[in-house]
């Protein structure tokens, strides 16, 4: 079985639908890299017209792993939903496309069919879609999720407040930690990276945000980002966890790869369930993804890296995590080549990951050594401000200094609330208001030298 379109006097076949999806998918380096991409933007169109013609009950007969070697994809077909398919079941990916942005249809209507959607039906849409598109229907498809606060209502913008320091020296996090609460960044997740992914290591970074946290009353969460195994271990051992932590991937080799599997997944979950230090809700998982980390593994089984990047979106969805973000331009240019890559990527993941119904933020960013700027991050910035993106990375001046990759800063947080009028999660801007830190009467600005009482309190708080 195979597909063909014809263009002028020239026939384009597509032997399967994995090189279907993988030719009309928009031109990016690590594509090219796996040999999958279309060899000319002519090759790109024709098969992008024949996925729009395509019915969506065919990808439920297409496997693009094979179930029996794939847990993603015997997830992917187990948790389908065949009612909330019913109603769009003869669409074809185009059709569904012109659904999803008619005026009539709003986020009750995608909400009605979010469950009858596969990983790889959206990324097909993806493809067919325009960046304006891709804004407008992520826009119509809010997620909200909750633990101390609530995350990802419409006109709220969030951050993760990430204060990664090369050797955890507590005095170094502490102060970016202050940086960022003083300049309204941390209520999706204050969040570190450690330089060492070990037991010791993390229980004391974890009590000491867990010590500042409840001495100023923050309504937010807390989060290493080690491994899984790691933070079972120290949920093990007492320590304070808000939430569980993994990078996650489109196929099981892949998530092997990153030592982990549904089984690993579920049981971290339930143990942070029963910690039960969520106030207002109970969503305790944080996923990180992003497109070619499949193909860096050797695990994409010659799949287009936007379509596995939708597949780790199944994996995400199991669990009713709090937060999911792709990590957009962090691997590299290999994958994505330049700015204008980078942009198109991340637009894609975050209307994939909203239609889906997760909790969707982006990690705007860069290597040191690809094809971009800041200029360039500032322009999906505000795209993804435009589209709802529940919440984006506040980094000390945009630049880890741990990880070495250039990100969004505290301020570009503030920039996007400015232009939009979007305003933190409800339970932190009352926290914001009510310790003078902020003043809504000025355009929800930080109020000037506020703060004293955080100066000398978390600063105490890394010495000990």
């Amino acid at each position: 079985m195979g597909y063909k379109t014809v263009l002028g006097t020239k026939t384009y076949s597509f032997p399967d639908l994995k090189s279907l999806l993988a030719k009309a998918s928009p031109l990016r380096s690590g594509d090219e890299l796996a040999g999958v991409a279309a060899s000319t933007q002519e090759e790109r169109i024709a098969a992008q017209m024949a996925l729009a013609d395509l019915h969506l009950s065919e990808f439920l007969n297409i496997e693009l792993v094979p179930s029996e070697s794939d847990e993603v994809t015997r997830l992917i077909l187990e948790s389908h939903d065949k009612v909330a398919f019913s109603s769009i079941s003869s669409f074809t990916v185009g059709e569904l496309r012109d659904f999803l942005l008619s005026e009539k249809t709003d986020s009750i209507a995608i909400s009605k069919i979010r469950d009858g959607l596969t990983p790889e039906m959206l990324a097909a849409v993806s493809k067919l879609m325009s960046n304006q598109d891709l804004i407008l229907a992520a826009r119509k498809s809010p997620v909200i999720t909750k633990f101390r606060n609530t995350l990802g209502l419409p006109g709220r913008l969030a951050t993760r407040l990430q204060p990664n320091h090369p050797t955890d020296d507590p005095k170094g996090i502490a102060a970016s930690i202050l940086d960022g609460l003083l300049l309204g960044s941390g209520d999706a997740v204050i969040g570190i990276n450690p330089a060492t992914d070990n037991v010791p290591t993390v229980i004391a970074l974890l009590e000491m945000l867990d010590a500042i946290i409840q001495k100023y009353s923050i309504p937010t969460q807390s989060c290493i980002l080690c491994h899984v195994t790691t933070s079972m271990k120290a949920m093990e051992a007492g320590a304070p966890l808000d939430l569980v932590f993994q990078s996650i991937g489109g196929t099981e080799a892949l998530n092997k790869s990153f030592g982990v599997d549904l089984s690993i997944l579920a049981e971290s979950q339930q143990m942070a369930l029963e910690l039960k230090r969520g106030t207002v809700g109970n969503n305790v998982m944080y996923f990180e993804t992003g497109q070619g980390s499949a193909l860096s593994a050797g695990a994409h089984f010659g799949i287009d890296q936007q379509t596995l990047e939708a597949r780790a979106y199944a994996v995400a969805k199991k669990f009713d995590p709090l937060l999911v973000n792709t990590v957009v331009g962090f691997i590299g240019p290999e994958y994505l080549y330049n700015g204008k890559q980078i942009l198109r990527a991340g637009l894609e993941d975050h209307f994939c990951g909203k239609l889906m119904g997760l909790p969707m933020g982006v990690d705007i960013c860069y290597t040191n050594h690809a094809d971009a700027d800041q200029d360039d991050m500032d322009n999906l910035l505000t795209l993804l401000g435009a589209a709802g993106c529940n919440y984006i990375m506040g980094v000390p001046g945009a630049d880890d200094v741990m990880l070495s990759y250039q990100s969004t800063s505290f301020h570009d947080a503030l920039y996007l609330r400015q232009v939009f009028g979007l305003r933190p999660a409800p339970e932190f801007e009352t926290w914001l208001l009510e310790s003078g830190l902020f003043d809504q009467a000025q355009a929800f600005l930080p109020k000037e030298n506020k703060g004293q009482f955080l100066l000398e309190g978390i600063l105490g708080e890394s010495s000990r």
